[in-house]
């Protein structure tokens, strides 16, 4: 059991009441909740409406009836950056949603298969993003697309002289690109989600490797197989292969605290 952990990139809209519990139970008194893919396009900018209404409204009173503090990002994800005339329909809605007190930043953005509508949607939310001065979570391609929409990426937001790479955090990050995300001066972030993403071992691995400065852990658990307890099971695997508590609590809660308290929406209630 660890004191207090931030599980920073999680899907609780797509979660039930028991894992609120659960989470809670296991030390989790802080999540935030970026915007994704619902398992099918949504066809109209109304429909993102109501959803930013969800994660803003809904979702932070549900959370906080098990202790736990929920924040949000909004923006357009990749999955539905391919229409271009919606995507301008939803950003120009966006910047109402931005304004409301449990919002960290644009989240999550980024690309998906690297396509050229992905590339102008994600431009468009990174000029959005240096405009209002936003934090920034960007989700990296899956499987055998990720070092190039990684390195696209990061050539894409580092090309801005308005932002800061330290207000940028790159998630869903392996082996073969951790390094350099970090070695950029961006924040990175380690996805424990099977099958496409990193398992217990690997991250911990990635840890032993590279290091555990500007990194945090996160479950990303949505509506498919994934498991909510993920970052606690990965602190217990830090703990078994000889991480100091320093270490684990860094991982686990002070390096996601100093990267989501850039944001003064971000309140640390535990």
């Amino acid at each position: 059991m660890f004191p207090v952990i931030i599980e920073p990139h999680i899907h609780m809209v797509s979660r039930t009441t028991d894992d609120y519990r659960a989470m809670a139970m296991h030390g989790i008194a802080i999540v935030t909740e970026p915007a994704f893919w619902p398992g099918y396009d949504r066809r109209t900018a109304a429909g993102f409406a109501d959803y930013f209404e969800q994660l803003t409204v809904a979702e932070p009173v549900r959370a906080a009836k098990f202790g736990i503090s929920h924040h949000c990002w909004l923006g357009l994800n990749p999955k539905e950056a391919v229409d271009l005339g919606l995507a301008l329909e939803v950003l120009e809605i966006l910047p109402e949603y931005l304004d409301r007190p449990t919002v960290l930043g644009l989240g999550e953005i980024g690309l998906n298969r690297n396509g050229r509508n992905e590339i102008k949607v994600l431009e468009w939310q990174v000029e959005l993003a240096a405009r209002r001065n936003e934090l920034i979570l960007v989700h990296t391609p899956h499987l055998e697309d990720k070092l190039k929409g990684t390195r696209l990426i990061l050539d894409i937001i580092g090309a801005d002289s308005r932002i800061s790479t330290d207000r940028v955090l790159i998630d869903h990050a392996e082996e073969h690109t951790v390094d350099l995300i970090l070695e950029k001066g961006f924040w990175a972030g380690i996805t424990l989600y099977p099958h496409s993403k990193c398992s217990a071992d690997r991250a911990v691995d990635i840890l032993e490797t590279s290091g555990c400065e500007r990194i945090w852990l996160n479950s990303a658990a949505d509506w498919g197989v994934s498991n909510p307890l993920a970052v606690v099971e990965a602190g217990e695997e830090m703990r078994r292969r000889g991480f100091s508590e320093e270490a684990i609590s860094g991982v686990l809660f002070r390096n996601p605290a100093a990267f989501l308290g850039q944001s003064p929406r971000f309140k640390v209630q535990c």
